[in-house]
């Protein structure tokens, strides 16, 4: 879009914004004067990057921001208009930070693209609309479950909202719906290429929150936030075409219609699921999600239908349609991350030339009768065996790179001490009376 266009759009809105992800996956955004938009274009605009989780250190903090401008979305809010570009970091000099989460994706794509191999991708984006943003009893908006048609269902407005508001932006929705468990919703999209799809996914969480907040309502993408109920999920569907746009992963009488090259990206996908699991399952409220019987995979596995199973090969109605879908990633971590992740471990399962194990029978659950404390079958069932599994894992410093690699382990580390060191109310009620 010719820069005379877009500084057209953007005049007659209330605000110009540009948005990115710190490493944690926490979405920045930056107010600029639209006035500027053909310097800030050219030249970028500063921001101090020691104040953005894992961005930069106070002593080398000075980093730029890029907007993308064909990523330009106009957002219809109720009481505003807002122009918002997608941004990218980059460092004194104009160069790309390294620690930039989006730069990861960007290099894997290249890769994969280097091997004369494309994707499209399509996350499902699942979250929690609650009364306020801190716990009460009273946190819950609805006792309504999957695809519920129940008047009480508050939530049906606010996603008819988000709806609208990208459907506006030329982003079509697939089907949305109550999900399993009460407040909790889901909203698909359209698949794209991984790097539109993750800037989507930006773009996603940004107006729900706002939507959300117009109504007096919090949306929340934490990943458990309630004992025995279904987690918040971002299962990402991710299908491999050739140049000339044909799926490979689809082979006509083959078993299950998978391709070679499919089974070698899963061997890569189940090879490295636990070096990438404080990717995927981020945060230490993460891994309460990993329980039997709450739909998120516990054994490092596949299966065709097999919503047990970590890696999913959903029903396709046509070849075209023959996609993985990766079930262990959540919403609070970083998409940009996650979805390099995913197709990176692909990648190198066809370099490496794998083979995939046999899929699951059943329930993936109940694979294993016989309990361990560490059993790399499942996996990790806490922050901390994630932290060692990456610890470990020339795969994970590889995809991030040695600055980056470093800055997560920093941050997740001290994450998992500040959790590990905190006296719960469950410790109260179980240990005081001793």
């Amino acid at each position: 879009m010719p820069l005379e266009e877009i500084e057209k759009k953007i005049r007659p809105t209330d605000s110009t914004e540009i948005i990115f992800t710190d490493l944690n996956g926490r979405i920045r955004r930056l107010p600029i004067n639209p006035k500027n938009i053909k310097q800030v274009s050219k030249e970028g605009i500063g921001f101090d990057g020691s104040s953005v989780a894992g961005i930069a250190t106070v002593d080398n903090s000075d980093r730029l921001l890029m907007p993308l401008l064909e990523s330009l979305k106009i957002l219809p809010f109720r009481d505003k208009k807002t122009s918002l570009f997608v941004g990218t970091i980059h460092n004194e000099q104009g160069e790309r930070a390294s620690t930039d989460p989006r730069y990861v994706l960007e290099k894997v794509v290249w890769e994969a693209e280097e091997m004369g191999l494309r994707f499209l991708a399509s996350p499902e984006y699942e979250f929690f609309l609650f009364n306020r943003d801190e716990y009460t009893k009273e946190l819950n908006t609805d006792k309504a479950g999957y695809c519920d048609a129940d008047p009480r269902d508050q939530g049906e407005y606010v996603r008819n909202r988000i709806i609208d508001v990208l459907s506006s932006c030329g982003i079509p929705f697939e089907k949305a719906h109550h999900e399993v468990s009460p407040s909790q919703h889901e909203i698909n999209f359209e698949c794209s290429d991984p790097l539109n799809a993750a800037d989507r996914t930006l773009l996603f969480n940004y107006v729900t929150h706002m939507i959300a907040s117009e109504q007096g309502l919090h949306a929340s993408f934490m990943p458990k936030p309630f004992n025995n109920q279904n987690r918040n999920a971002l299962h990402i569907h991710l299908s491999m075409q050739n140049k000339q746009g044909q799926n490979i992963f689809y082979e006509q009488g083959a078993e299950h219609d998978l391709s070679s090259m499919a089974r070698k990206f899963i061997a890569g996908v189940l090879k490295y699921a636990r070096q990438t699991s404080i990717i995927m399952a981020s945060t230490f409220n993460s891994y309460k999600a990993y329980v039997i019987e709450r739909e998120a995979p516990v054994v490092v596995g596949w299966g065709p239908r097999n919503r047990t199973s970590m890696v999913r090969i959903p029903y396709a109605t046509n070849p075209q349609s023959t996609r993985l879908e990766l079930r262990n990633p959540d919403p609070a971590g970083n998409i940009y991350l996650q979805m390099a992740a995913f197709i990176k471990m692909g990648l190198q399962g066809i370099k490496e030339g794998l083979e995939c194990n046999s899929p699951d029978r059943g329930k993936a659950y109940f694979q294993s009768v016989q309990k361990k404390v560490w059993d790399s079958r499942f996996l990790p069932k806490t922050m901390f065996e994630a932290l060692v599994e990456a610890e470990n894992s020339l795969f994970l410093r590889d995809l991030l790179e040695e600055q980056q690699y470093q800055n997560l382990m920093s941050l997740k580390t001290a994450e998992w001490e500040e959790h590990r060191t905190s006296v719960t109310p469950m410790e109260f009620e179980k240990y005081l009376p001793y």
